[in-house]
C-alpha cells in the first residue's frame, strides 16, 4: 500500500514555523532598540507642584537622556514605583509608544489645607495625607492652626473635603482655627467678622446656613455691620455687630 504525503500540513508547519522566527526577531530587534525621547504629562490641576525635570528624571533613571536606554532595559513597573513615591505625586503610568517614546501621565496630589504650627508647615491632600511645600507653587487653601495630631486630621478632613469641593466656601473660607476644646473659629477672605463654628459635627448644615446667611447679608449690606458670625447651633444662625 502506497503512504500519501501531507504536503498540506508541511506548507503549514514551515508558514506556522517562519511566523514564530519572524516574531521573535523583530521582538528581540525591538528590545534591542533605544528609545527616541521621554514625555512627561501631567493630568488635573493646571498649577505644577513639582516640575517635569524632577519626574523625567526619575523616568529615565538619571541617565543624561532617553536615547541612551535600551527597550530591553526597562522595567515599567519599577519606574511607576519610583514616580509614586514622590511625595507630590498621587499616581501615575509608565509606558512605551510604538515609535519609542517612554511617556509618564502623573497625577499630582491635590492640596485642600495648609498646617501652620510652630514647628512644621505643609499640605493636606485630598486623600488626608500630609504634602511638602512646592517650590515652584503656592495653593490657595485654607491655613489650618492649632492642629496638633492625627486624629484632629481624621475630625477635620471631611469638612476640609467639603470646602474645597464648595465653589462658595473654597472662594470665603481661608482660615480655620482649632481650639483646644475643639472648637472652631473661622475666617472669611474680605470681611473682619470671624466665624464660630463650634465642632465639626453637622458641618454640612452650618455651612449651608452660612451660605444662605452670607448672600441675604451680601444684598442689603448689613454683613459690614457684624464682628461675629455663630453657627454652632445648626438650626440657627447668630449675628453680633
Amino acid at each position: 500500500m502506497k503512504k500519501h504525503f501531507n504536503w498540506t500540513n508541511l506548507r503549514l508547519l514551515l508558514v506556522l514555523g517562519l511566523v514564530v522566527f519572524l516574531f521573535a526577531f523583530s521582538t528581540k530587534r525591538n528590545e534591542q532598540r533605544k528609545l527616541t525621547k521621554s514625555i512627561v504629562e501631567f493630568v488635573g490641576e493646571d498649577q505644577l507642584f513639582v516640575t517635569h525635570e524632577t519626574v523625567n528624571k526619575l523616568l529615565i533613571e538619571n541617565k543624561k537622556d532617553a536615547s541612551a536606554i535600551r527597550k530591553v532595559a526597562l522595567d515599567l513597573n519599577s519606574l511607576e514605583f519610583a514616580i509614586n513615591q514622590h511625595d507630590m505625586v498621587e499616581k501615575s503610568q509608565v509606558y512605551v509608544s510604538i515609535d519609542g517614546v517612554l511617556k509618564a501621565v502623573v497625577k499630582q496630589k491635590t492640596p485642600i489645607a495648609r498646617v501652620f504650627n510652630a514647628n512644621e508647615s505643609y499640605y493636606i491632600d485630598y486623600e488626608g495625607t500630609k504634602m511638602p511645600l512646592s517650590d515652584i507653587h503656592s495653593a490657595r487653601v485654607p491655613l489650618i492652626s492649632g492642629m496638633n495630631s492625627q486624629d484632629e486630621l481624621s475630625q477635620l478632613i471631611d469638612l476640609l473635603r467639603h470646602i474645597y469641593d464648595s465653589e462658595f466656601l473654597k472662594k470665603n473660607i481661608i482660615g480655620v482655627q482649632i481650639l483646644p476644646t475643639g472648637q472652631l473659629m473661622m475666617k472669611n477672605r474680605n470681611f473682619d467678622y470671624v466665624i464660630d463654628f463650634g465642632k465639626s459635627l453637622a458641618f454640612e448644615d452650618k455651612f449651608k446656613n452660612y451660605e444662605a446667611f452670607f448672600y441675604k447679608a451680601i444684598q442689603d449690606s448689613s454683613i459690614y455691620q457684624y464682628k461675629k458670625i455663630d453657627l454652632k447651633y445648626s438650626q440657627q444662625v447668630v449675628c453680633t455687630k
